[in-house]
């Protein structure tokens, strides 16, 4: 009995030690999925991987990377077009363009333009244009978007079409014809309809304008909002300073 209690616990043992293994390898090949074998100054193709050099996602672009469809590389230092697409898995430093979507992996130092999304997993440094952009980190610049805008914090200037969305800050000026939202911010919030924020230190300028606390700050509107003063609801305008 004592036997067969000691197999049945080494095999689960092997089979615990196994499985973690199994894991630590996936890791150690989705890690490297993407690491280049080299690096070249052109990167011409009609789409990843059919390109010279060959296979686009094995190769770093420092120049010129150019696809009539899709693109797709781990780093690319330079100027990038994508006639659909384009994706890069490690960082972008430099312009990208494509119609439909730019995406990055990680951060960004540069000018992306699309008529599609901008989508980016780290954070963004420079301009962003197109229809929309997501962001998993942060954006640090200029950002005009004809929808909207989402990021964990923002700093500089966006200007959207329907809403500016930040989940975290937001300094400088958000600008949007429906809303703009964020959980502190710094600056101007300019919309033709709300503006939102838990924490305002600056100014509100829309036809509702609501904060739950204003350390310093006005609003103007035709509803303006402060929780945590005074006079918690005002006609035109609201303050606290």
């Amino acid at each position: 009995m004592n036997k067969t209690v000691k197999f049945g616990f080494a095999a689960l043992a092997a089979a615990a030690c196994t499985a973690v293994c199994a894991q630590d390898v996936e890791s150690i090949e989705e890690e490297n999925e993407y690491e280049a074998i080299g690096w070249t100054p052109i990167a011409l193709g009609i789409a990843s991987p059919v390109q010279l050099p060959w296979g686009s996602h094995t190769w770093d672009v420092f120049g010129l990377d150019l696809n009539l469809i899709w693109s797709d590389a781990p780093k690319m230092y330079g100027i990038g077009f994508g006639g659909i697409a384009m994706a890069t898995r490690d960082n972008l430093k430099g312009i990208q363009l494509a119609s439909l979507c730019n995406w990055a992996t990680r951060d960004v130092y540069g000018l992306r333009t699309t008529l599609g999304a901008n989508i980016s997993f780290g954070t963004v440094y420079g301009v962003d244009t197109g229809c929309f952009a997501y962001r998993d980190g942060d954006m640090w610049g200029v950002d005009i978007e004809f929808l909207g805008s989402y990021q964990r914090s923002f700093w500089g200037l966006q200007c959207v079409g329907i809403l500016n969305l930040s989940l975290e800050q937001s300094y400088g000026a958000s600008v949007a014809i429906c809303g703009n939202s964020a959980r502190v911010a710094y600056g101007c919030q300019l919309a033709a309809i709300f503006n939102y924020t838990q924490e305002l230190h600056g100014c509100q300028i829309g036809l509702v304008n609501f904060a739950s606390e204003c350390p310093w700050g006005f609003q103007i509107g035709l509803v303006n909002i402060i929780m945590d003063n005074s006079l918690k609801v005002l006609p035109l305008i609201n303050c606290y300073f």
